[in-house]
This record gives structure tokens, C-alpha cells and sequence, in this order.
């Protein structure tokens, strides 16, 4: 790496910030008009930058929220994102110096994990971030989808404004409630950048808000509808919450019965969706595609580990390394009575990136003992692995559904 220098960038850096990162995406910078709204977006303080000179190169901040993890507690995370290195500054060293920055600042922060959106699955394992969750694309047939008629609806829905969404879903959300491993609070900076993305997409976009039996508002689903063929439109779900089963399944009952549309596109649902499940015709589901969706690094491995639940079996100690991190590294004693650390010989041994995989439930140990991805020191030991199996199995699978 040649001579960069690394500092926290301020407001007056924000054009340059956003003009880089927009850049690696191949997207126009902000307009002049709209950075005003765009600084809010930047947390105070947890924007990074690296400079040649006086010349910005290459950029990485990070959100304070919380995930919620295998048990129901939540752990400080910081949400990282906007990292990226201009094209004529690769390859030299930026986004590893940038990346052990960052790290070192969200410890010292007092961050247990953090997880990202990758543009590309190449580039952030060697960093220690592991694959913790995926979501599915699908596309569903409105001509054909019906929920089923046993299934009688249930409270009501109403579409509000721009205006009252602005006030009204984040405090929505937060009454949802993290629910299910994966999921993360949202703090103001992520609704600011969603409502800036908003108002540049194509078609009308729309909120409806489902309230239950007693009139309580219990969840929601932010749309767009963009022209495809004659009076039809092709209908995009940009974003869908419920406290309850129930509420999730009443937001899709009204968004099949939006008049006037050919197809509806939901992406980052779950991968266990009960859609399919709901419907007359099942085969009105397409699965477009299976990826990967939140990406985490475990930063304090001792605290992370004490911090969720495990299943019921024998317990197994891990041999974890990591190199960007060392104070991580060690033994782990792991069982149904918690996580400590151990002197004790361990049975398996993996890198960070695959306990991060592992930490939410998405994965079970075995299937990364047949990648390669964890090895048995002392000789191949099924037993174990069954025991890891057990301990990290979870009863549903993680998702997080915010992407940012």
C-alpha cells in the first residue's frame, strides 16, 4: 500500500464521499439539489475515508443499530455500508487498511457484530464476514393467486401518504418488534436514505398499512408500479413487515387484489415464506432466485457467543482463528448452558467467517465441515459435528428483510 491516510469525514466531505461510491456502482453522483438530503445519511462520525494527498480514494461507514439473535437478545451492530475504492486506486492496499480501521472503531465502540450487504461474494470473507442469511426473489401471478377461502380476512388495510409514512413506519416498525434472528433495528440515517431512494425510482410508489381486529396497526408494505404492457403495470415490494403471521398474510391478500397488474416482483423474503402455503394455487409462486443477504462478522466473539441460545446436546469446544482480530481467537467451550472460553482440546476448528456463517442458524456445521470450511484436528469425528449440529440449530431460520 502506498502512502494513504485514513480519517472520519465531516460534512464537507459528503459530496466527495457520495460522488466515490456512487462511482464504483457506475451511478451518477448525487445532484447538487439533493445533497442537502443526502447528509443526514452519513452517521456522525462512522464515515471513513482514505485519502492520496488532499484526493479521496476510497470510502467505509457503518449505521449503530442492533441484531437480534438466536434466543431473542439483541447486540449492538454496526450496519456497514458505501464502501468502495475509486477504479484508479485499486488494488493497493485501500480496502484492507480501510477494513482494520473500521474494525478497531466499532470495538473500541463497543459494536459485537457487524454486517453488510456485498456487492460482490468475493471480496469480504477475507475480512471475516460469513454468508448468516438469505432471502429469495420471487414473482407471483396475480391472475391466479388467491389466498385461500378458509382463511377469512382479518382486520383492515389503508393506504397512506408520503408524509404520514415518513412519521408513521418507523415507529411501526419498532412496535413490530425484532422478532426473528436476523433481524436489525433501523436507525434515522437508513429511513432517510430509503425515502431519498424512493422518490428517485420509477412509477407510483405506495405504503398500506394493515391494522388488526381491534384497530391497532400491526404492520405495513411499501410498493411501486411501473408501466408494463397496456393498462398493466408490474407491481415491486419494496419492503414488508408484520408483528404476526396473520398481518403478513392480510398485506398479500391486498396486494393481490390490486387492480391492473401483470405480475408482482418481492424481493429479500425469506427463505422459509409461508406464501406458497396461503394460496389456492400454489404454483402461482415463481422462486426467481435464492442469495445471499446479510453478511457478519462477529467483532467480540466472547460476548456474541454468550449472547444467543443453543439447542439441546452435549457440549463441543471450537478452535476459532482470526487474523484481523486476534484477542478473538482461542478456544470456545459451547453447549445448551451458554458459551465460555476453554483450555480444553477442541473437536472442531474454523476461521471467523465461518462461525459468522454459522451464528444466526441459516447453516448447519456439518454442511461447512463438507466444504472444507471447518476441519476436525483430531481426525474425522461425525459425533461432533452431530453435537454442533444440534447446538447451533435454531427454530426458525434468521431474516433480517431491510436492506441497506
Amino acid at each position: 500500500m502506498l502512502d494513504y491516510r485514513i480519517r472520519t469525514l465531516d460534512d464537507a466531505d459528503t459530496p466527495a464521499a457520495d460522488a466515490l461510491f456512487r462511482g464504483t456502482l457506475h451511478h451518477r453522483p448525487t445532484s447538487v439539489e439533493q445533497l442537502d438530503d443526502l447528509k443526514p445519511s452519513y452517521a456522525p462520525g462512522r464515515a471513513l475515508g482514505a485519502f492520496d494527498g488532499d484526493e479521496l480514494a476510497g470510502t467505509a461507514l457503518s449505521y449503530p443499530s442492533a441484531l437480534a439473535v438466536p434466543g431473542g437478545a439483541t447486540l449492538r451492530m454496526a450496519a456497514v455500508s458505501r464502501i468502495g475504492v475509486r477504479a484508479d486506486h485499486t488494488r493497493r492496499g485501500i480496502l484492507t487498511a480501510l477494513q482494520r480501521h473500521q474494525f478497531q472503531d466499532l470495538v473500541e465502540r463497543g459494536d459485537v457484530v457487524a454486517t453488510l450487504r456485498a456487492s460482490e461474494a468475493t471480496i469480504y470473507g477475507r475480512f471475516g464476514y460469513g454468508v448468516a442469511e438469505r432471502t429469495r426473489s420471487i414473482t407471483v401471478d396475480p391472475l391466479t393467486a388467491r389466498i385461500r377461502p378458509d382463511l377469512a380476512p382479518v382486520g383492515r388495510i389503508r393506504l397512506v401518504d408520503d408524509a404520514e409514512a415518513k412519521t408513521l413506519l418507523p415507529t411501526l416498525y419498532e412496535r413490530i418488534g425484532l422478532h426473528r434472528p436476523g433481524m436489525m433495528a433501523r436507525p434515522a440515517e437508513l429511513w432517510n436514505i430509503w425515502w431519498i431512494r424512493a422518490a428517485k425510482v420509477d412509477g407510483l410508489s405506495r405504503t398500506a398499512v394493515h391494522t388488526d381486529a381491534e384497530g391497532v396497526a400491526d404492520g405495513f408494505v411499501t410498493y411501486r408500479a411501473s408501466k408494463a404492457a397496456g393498462f398493466r403495470a408490474e407491481l415491486t415490494v419494496d419492503d414488508l413487515h408484520g408483528a404476526t403471521p396473520t398481518a403478513i398474510r392480510e398485506l398479500w391478500r391486498f396486494l393481490l387484489g390490486v387492480d391492473l397488474i401483470a405480475a408482482i416482483k418481492a424481493g429479500s423474503q425469506p427463505v422459509d415464506d409461508s406464501l406458497e402455503w396461503l394460496l389456492v394455487d400454489r404454483r402461482a409462486v415463481r422462486v426467481d432466485a435464492v442469495q445471499d443477504s446479510t453478511w457478519l462478522r462477529l467483532l467480540d466473539v466472547p460476548t456474541a457467543l454468550a449472547a444467543r441460545t443453543y439447542g439441546d446436546a452435549d457440549s463441543v469446544v471450537i478452535e476459532l482463528t482470526d487474523d484481523l482480530l486476534p484477542a478473538n481467537a482461542g478456544r470456545y467451550r459451547i453447549g445448551s448452558d451458554g458459551a465460555r472460553r476453554t483450555d480444553d482440546p477442541a473437536a472442531l476448528s474454523m476461521g471467523v467467517a465461518a462461525l459468522g456463517a454459522l451464528y444466526l442458524g441459516d447453516v448447519a456445521p456439518s454442511t461447512l465441515a463438507e466444504a472444507g470450511l471447518i476441519t476436525t484436528p483430531g481426525g474425522p469425528d461425525p459425533a461432533a459435528l452431530r453435537r454442533a449440529d444440534r447446538l447451533f440449530r435454531t427454530p426458525v431460520l434468521p431474516h433480517c428483510g431491510s436492506f441497506f
